[in-house]
């Protein structure tokens, strides 16, 4: 199985890098994790067969994680897509779909198409099986508009991958990345205090309690892009594969 960064950025395209977008694709998983704005744009950049992706989870409601869901619908409807699509997330997840496609394309919430849209509720700590992989929710801190706000655990083919979605440190990251193959995690700042982002300070003082095999770091602001040559740890940039 391997995980590819389709889109590592931040909500402001810093350094040029598409919005948080991860295709993670195995030999019976083919799913994303978030799909940020720019995300189409950033599939069909890299090939990446948008008719064969069974499932798009969503760790929260910004529009660089969500944004590009109406695009991808989009694109399937008139692409001819008949495969169905499910999306999961927090709780909402139905209003949220509805006001995003709404805003993106007036009427487009309300059409029928050939393919199957199923809206999955994640609720917290609750394991639920959705194409193929066993997803587990974990709460997370970033403010308070565009919530509930969840790391995503994802467990398929024999290998876990966890992301922490948009968070700053909390506890609840040692639990939802324990035993995990692949850790990604965003790292907004270097040094500095971020309210509701991860600072690399904050997550190095944690790091010998978090139990994955690889960390990646995503979600980077300039400050971060600066230092990333200074940190032990693998950068994500757009387009990097990690064999998980």
């Amino acid at each position: 199985m391997r995980l590819q960064f389709v889109g590592c950025g931040d909500a402001f395209g810093t350094g040029g890098r598409f919005n948080t977008c991860f295709h993670l694709v195995g030999e019976r998983t083919n799913l994303l994790i978030d799909c940020g704005a720019s995300s189409l744009v950033a599939l069909e950049r890299l090939g990446i067969a948008r008719a064969a992706i069974d499932l798009i989870l969503i760790t929260h409601f910004h529009a660089d994680h969500i944004g590009g869901v109406p695009f991808f619908i989009l694109d399937a409807q008139f692409s001819g897509r008949t495969r169905p699509l499910t999306i999961a997330g927090p709780p909402g997840i139905e209003t949220w779909y509805e006001r995003v496609m709404e805003t993106a394309f007036e009427h487009s919430s309300k059409v029928t198409r050939k393919f199957e849209t199923r809206l999955v509720t994640l609720s917290e700590r609750q394991t639920v099986p959705i194409a193929g992989a066993d997803v587990t929710a974990f709460p997370v801190v970033h403010g308070k508009s565009g919530g509930p706000f969840y790391a995503l655990r994802v467990a398929a083919e024999g290998k876990v991958v966890t992301y922490s979605g948009d968070t700053e440190w909390t506890d609840t990251l040692v639990e939802a990345s324990a035993g995990a193959d692949l850790f990604v995690t965003e790292c907004y700042v270097h040094d500095r205090p971020a309210k509701n982002h991860m600072s690399y300070a904050a997550l190095a003082a944690n790091k010998a309690r978090l139990d994955a095999r690889r960390i990646v770091l995503t979600h980077m602001s300039r400050d971060m892009l600066a230092h990333a040559g200074d940190v032990p740890e693998t950068c994500a940039e757009d387009g990097l594969v990690v064999e998980v």
